[in-house]
């Protein structure tokens, strides 16, 4: 077909609108979870009373509202507004649009509604069952489909840097998510993942720290790439700096994941990895972000009155601040003093608030007043916006850093006698109590900005006039155009299927290295003869503690320095966690570690501890679950629990699904005994004895040298 010959066609706004709306409907629902969340850390009764709203239960729900909703939906608005103006061509299939839109708003619906229930698997970013994770997987490729079948009918020959970064985050999620996601189903609802302990955390975090990766930050990229020209009215400071920026960002992400889990029981060698490669992602990070601030050369001026431009300023800026703080954040004696501490926190929302949460309000607000053809009803009101955001950031990242530095620094403490100084973890959680506040009152202000944004966008599309259909028109894409001297990287910009087999490659590397091994070389995890499988109500005491949510408060990982040996026990070792489905070290301490907890306090500590957190520990945060007392336990699937364990490969004697209800009931009895000597009247086959079964074995599978 002639190049002369133009053709039209037309962009499908309404999906644009519909992803846009969906972006400021379910932000703000996550950032009043949120909101709760950070109140319920200095005032347990903002837990409510109840199990659905308790700070283990809204956590993840708070998490997965922000992430898959507010930025997946900005993330799919931007998306279907750019590609088709990149590609000339409108959306492959309107039918796979709308089911991917529908279908991912009944995603979150369903982690609405699972999550306070306790139906988690608890794999941080990753806590949804089976179910939904097979949905995840086919409204994902639904949308990957519908991209790559837009990029094949494109009129546009060379695929522009957006579309780069829009390709490998499809690709890289994909696999992700379908590899962290292997687990064995038990019921509808229960399952018990495909790895444990030691590769299980290395799997987790090879998806955890990637699903930052490409779900948070190679999307935005992308985003940055169309919206900040567009807004600033330039164009991208360097193309060669680009190539550099993606080529080098999406492999070197993939070895990154370890750098979560230095000083624990992972093999040294994958923690070495992970810190060598994150210290390298620095230089492709800054090569964005120092692309995106040299787009805005002779735009500075602009910047100071147009609040789009702004909140893309400080998106960068944001975006630079986390990507050098994470290098840094993998070196060990950085570590040492970050994780398990609000550092990480605070880390994780200088990206979330500054970096997505900016980058998504400076998009929407370009992009909003266009789709109805008008001005934005408030510039003023934008502005306000973004003063009550950075105010926002300002007030909750300040206060975190600082209850880092003091968490640290008291738990680490030893007098002039050797002892700890300050023994009791609790002392350090009272201290942060301050801190907390001030970082609730920065999500308030956060919250205040979206809410004002809402508004804004509501009185913008009653000024205006909104155009569903938007026609346009280009010269139909020549099949035979193959120039000599083509600059290598444009002749691969106009062979998607080529593109995206070497992204492909260069993503699955990383993992290939780190993850096979682990799992299948045995001398990584060396096994320790005394450690045996939990016992039948000790799995069902274990599922509890998945169900409420306790790893997000408490970790199970005593790490190998002295603060913590004197403080926890012995430091924890990798055969320990052999029979982990999942693995539950955690990725923050608000309470003490659990791993040496097992026998440390009799059964009526635990029970009261449970009903009433302060009458053992006074002045606890920490919620009462005194449901846990009156709740019977149900254990009608254990059973199919040990019989899903066995295909797994723990070694429970051939026909034990068939004794375990009667060892359950024997071993339930035994701690019920212990609390009615204490004085405690309590039914053996109650929530709370099973879950004083799991604290009690917790660490008492090898000798512990220095039980403190």
């Amino acid at each position: 077909m002639n190049d002369s010959i133009l053709e039209r066609f037309e962009y499908d706004n309404k999906i644009v609108k519909y992803f846009s709306a969906a972006t400021i409907i379910w932000g703000i629902i996550g950032m009043l979870v949120g909101v709760l969340a950070a109140t319920q850390l200095f005032l347990p009764e903002a837990n409510l009373g109840n199990p659905y709203t308790t700070f283990g239960r809204i956590r993840p729900l708070h998490t997965n509202a922000v992430i898959f909703a507010f930025v997946g939906n900005a993330i799919f608005a931007g998306v279907y507004y750019s590609m088709p103006r990149l590609l000339k061509a409108p959306m492959w299939r309107k039918s796979l649009s709308w089911f991917h839109f529908y279908g991912w708003q009944l995603i979150i619906l369903s982690a609405v509604l699972t999550l306070p229930l306790g139906l988690t698997s608890s794999k941080e970013y990753a806590e949804l069952e089976w179910p939904i994770d097979i949905a995840i997987a086919v409204v994902w490729v639904a949308f990957g489909v519908n991209m790559i079948g837009t990029i094949l009918t494109r009129r546009e020959r060379h695929m522009y840097v957006a579309i780069w970064f829009y390709l490998a985050s499809f690709i890289t999620v994909a696999v992700l998510h379908v590899v962290n996601s292997f687990a064995l189903p038990v019921s509808f609802m229960k399952s018990y993942s495909a790895y444990a302990g030691v590769q299980d955390a290395l799997v987790q975090w090879w998806y955890g720290h990637n699903a930052v990766a490409f779900f948070l930050t190679t999307p935005f990229l992308g985003l940055m790439y169309y919206f900040l020209p567009k807004a600033a009215n330039r164009p991208v400071y360097s193309y060669k700096l680009s190539i550099i920026h993606f080529w080098s960002l999406i492999f070197l992400y993939m070895w990154a994941g370890p750098h979560h889990l230095l000083y624990t029981s992972l093999p040294e060698w994958a923690q070495v990895l992970g810190t060598v490669f994150s210290v390298m992602l620095l230089a492709p990070s800054w090569g964005g972000m120092v692309n995106g601030l040299l787009t805005l050369r002779g735009a500075w001026d602009k910047v100071t009155t147009d609040p789009v431009l702004k909140f893309m300023v400080v998106a960068i800026t944001a975006y630079g601040m986390a990507t050098f703080e994470g290098p840094m954040l993998s070196f060990k004696n950085v570590n040492a003093i970050a994780h398990y501490t609000d550092w990480i926190v605070a880390h994780v929302h200088i990206g979330g608030l500054g970096w997505n949460g900016f980058l998504t309000f400076g998009m929407l607000y370009w992009m909003w007043p266009r789709l109805f053809k008008t001005t934005l009803f408030s510039t003023k009101l934008a502005n306000v916006h973004f003063w009550l955001g950075v105010m926002g950031i300002i007030f909750y990242a300040l206060p975190m850093y600082v209850a880092a530095l003091t968490q640290f620094l008291m738990l680490r403490e030893f007098d002039e006698m050797g002892k700890l100084a300050y023994g009791n973890f609790l002392q350090t959680v009272i201290e942060l109590v301050p801190m907390y506040m001030l970082r609730a009152f920065g999500g308030l202000l956060y919250l205040s900005g979206a809410i004002l944004m809402m508004y804004n966008m509501l009185k913008t599309a009653q000024k205006g006039r909104f155009v569903e259909i938007e026609e346009d028109s280009a010269p139909a894409l020549a099949r035979n155009y193959n120039p000599k001297g083509e600059f290598w990287h444009r002749a691969w910009e106009r062979k998607p299927v080529f593109f995206s087999v070497l992204a492909t490659v260069a993503i699955l590397i990383g993992g290939v290295v780190e993850i096979i091994p682990t799992i299948l070389v045995k001398s990584n995890v060396p096994t320790i003869s005394s450690v045996k499988p939990y016992t039948a109500l000790e799995l069902e005491g274990r599922d509890i503690y998945i169900q409420n949510g306790c790893v997000g408060c408490h970790s199970q990982m005593v790490r190998p320095f002295r603060f913590e040996t004197e403080r926890y026990g012995e430091y924890s070792k990798a055969g320990e966690f052999v029979y982990d489905r999942p693995f539950l070290w955690g990725s923050k301490r608000t309470g003490p570690d659990l791993h040496r907890v097992g026998k440390k306090y009799p059964d009526s500590w635990h029970y009261f501890h449970m009903e009433d957190p302060r009458s053992m520990s006074p002045g606890s945060l920490m919620p009462p679950y005194p449901w846990l007392i009156t709740n019977e336990l149900d254990y009608s699937d254990l059973p199919s629990k040990i019989r899903t364990m066995q295909k797994l490969g723990v070694p429970y004697p051939e026909g034990y699904d068939a004794q375990a209800v009667v060892d359950l009931e024997t071993q339930a009895t035994e701690i019920s005994t212990n609390l009615k000597d204490a004085g405690i009247e309590v039914m053996p086959t109650t929530e709370i004895v099973a879950l004083i079964a799991y604290l009690q074995r917790l660490g008492t599978d090898i000798k512990v040298s220095s039980s403190k």
